[in-house]
């Protein structure tokens, strides 16, 4: 599976971050981690670091 940018994945380490980089065709991904205090670490991740990709599903707001 290939990754787009923006996409929000998770690591088999638990971690989840947000592709910011394609490298090669997906060879590899610059991803970008939010911390515990709040900022955001970069990291170099492979496919085979990948656990899932996160999907976010729009439902429609109703106002009671």
């Amino acid at each position: 599976m290939k990754l787009n940018m923006y996409q929000k994945i998770r690591l088999k380490n638990g971690k989840f971050g947000v592709v910011i980089e394609i490298f090669n065709n997906g060879e590899a991904y610059m991803i970008d981690i939010l911390t515990p205090d709040n900022e955001y670490e970069q990291e170099t991740v492979y496919p085979k670091d990948i656990k899932s990709v996160v999907v976010e599903v729009e439902q429609p707001f109703i106002v009671a």
